[in-house]
């Protein structure tokens, strides 16, 4: 036993001296990938890393952070009701717009696929200016506007459907509803365009092999061929459904206000935008920062988990 430890820990640092000689012939590599490691390093790992330790402290900015332990998260799940609201208004969202919109990307990227290639970038454009329109958020406050000129309201009153304006951005019964379908129609974005890249990089000897091999339709096509070329433009696409659906917070602030009727609208976003810019509890705010952030990891290692068994 004890030589096979010694054999083993050998084998270790044998690899681990390969890898210094051969990271010592790859220096003019790492000094191209300096600049994005130090931005990486500046504005994505200090900044978690702060977090998490201010996700400790009593801090208000004004005067120096104070070490209170754990209180900042037991505040969070035993005291804060309206949290556990933005929690539940959270998942309900992401459940529903994240795999829906994950799967609809995916479907008309497919059929987009299929046209011919000045239709398909017309088709594209179409499809992606969704999430980078800036306008958006006015056409749906418009579209449901609480009074007569309202867009909706304006058709359910000339068709006898209702006899009053019905306070859509305001009343907690459509809330949610409208916001689950503004976000999922907005979710069009860089999954989108990921799975559009996937499907024009697949062989296209391999759908020839395929059908050599058995493959009679097109399901089965995608099942067999395209879905396991795609594996990392899937998992790039379910991280950026996943990372959207938990980071709505533009939506629910631009329709019904902030804060909304009875924190109807509250996601976990808005409850640490509420902390962290408007009462100034940083303390506070980073430890939902820290939730969220954790939430998001987990959610997206059980969804690559799932999603590296396709096709095998």
């Amino acid at each position: 036993m004890q030589s096979a430890k010694t054999s083993y820990w050998s084998i270790k640092r044998e690899k681990f001296s390969y890898d210094l000689k051969k990271a010592g012939k790859m220096k003019t590599c790492y000094i191209f990938l300096l600049p994005y490691a130090v931005l990486f390093f500046t504005f994505f790992i200090l900044p978690i890393c702060t977090s998490i330790y201010y996700s400790f402290t009593y801090y208000n900015i004004l005067e120096a952070p104070r070490f209170i332990g754990f209180q900042n998260y037991i505040n969070l799940v035993l005291q804060d009701e309206v949290f556990l609201t933005a929690v539940k208004n959270t998942f309900v969202i992401a459940v529903v717009t994240g795999p829906i919109g994950y799967i609809l990307s995916f479907l008309f990227a497919w059929f987009i696929n299929e046209l011919p290639r000045w239709l398909r970038t017309v088709a594209v454009v179409i499809f992606y200016a969704p999430s980078i329109a800036g306008g958006a958020f006015q056409v749906f406050s418009i579209l449901f506007r609480g009074d007569a000129y309202g867009w909706l309201n304006a058709i359910l009153l000339q068709f006898g459907l209702i006899d009053a304006p019905i306070l859509f951005l305001l009343d907690p019964r459509y809330i949610m509803t409208i916001i689950i379908i503004v976000t999922l129609w907005m979710s069009m974005g860089t999954g989108f365009l990921s799975f559009v890249a996937g499907l024009q990089g697949v062989d296209r000897s391999m759908y020839e092999a395929g059908y050599v091999d058995g493959v009679r339709n097109r399901w089965q096509e995608l099942y067999h061929i395209t879905l396991p070329s795609m594996k990392p433009m899937l998992l790039f696409g379910a991280v950026m459904s996943i990372t959207s659906a938990f980071n709505v917070s533009d939506v629910p602030r631009a329709l019904a206000g902030y804060p909304s009727t009875d924190y109807a609208a509250r996601t976990i976003v808005t409850h640490l935008f509420d902390y962290g810019f408007s009462r100034f509890e940083m303390g506070y705010a980073s430890a939902i920062a820290t939730v969220l952030f954790l939430t998001m990891i987990l959610c997206n290692k059980a969804i690559q988990a799932m999603l590296r068994k396709v096709g095998t």
